[in-house]
């Protein structure tokens, strides 16, 4: 496993969300305890804390590889390389 990432200049991206909300759990009728941005796209989707780990779906549908906290984003996450984003 790698100790940097090797996509940190996508956190340099802007992308518009694709909504205010995982767009998955609001189809399904379910709750989310985070969100997640797309660097890539701009998907939101719902942490893994929530069982429908829309963000990490998004990511193995798409390969894209960062996200970020949403809607503030303090941090990201690489799933690509598996490592924590400053």
């Amino acid at each position: 496993m790698p100790s940097a990432c090797s996509h940190r200049s996508l956190l340099a991206n802007t992308p518009a969300p694709s909504g205010n909300g995982c767009g998955e759990c609001l189809e399904l009728g379910q709750k989310w305890v985070e969100l997640r941005i797309c660097q890539t796209c701009g998907h939101v989707g719902c942490c893994d804390s929530t069982p429908g780990r829309h963000a990490t779906a998004h990511f193995q549908k798409t390969g894209h590889p960062v996200m970020k906290a949403f809607p503030h984003p303090k941090w990201a996450w690489c799933y690509a390389d598996k490592v924590y984003v400053a």
